[in-house]
């Protein structure tokens, strides 16, 4: 139901199909696992985090493109 969600989600394929040896990407739907979304302060929908070792490293909220997804999580080259 979320329009940026699906506006972001082929930027999100794309940069999962391009660093598929360092990188894994899951999805989590906000509605049916609440108290996950909260345990990471998810406050506004798409949410994208990067997470190092278990640990929460840097976060990205909206829908944007991909040369600033990139830049916000941290994977810019």
């Amino acid at each position: 139901w979320c329009g940026p969600c699906r506006i972001i989600a082929p930027v999100v394929e794309q940069i999962a199909s391009e660093r598929a040896d360092t990188l894994v990407v899951g999805k989590l739907d906000v509605d049916k696992h609440g108290p996950i979304a909260a345990r990471y302060g998810v406050q506004g929908i798409p949410f994208l985090g990067l997470f190092e070792h278990g640990q929460l490293t840097r976060q990205a909220i909206g829908a944007m493109p991909k040369a600033q997804l990139e830049k916000q999580l941290g994977l810019a080259d």
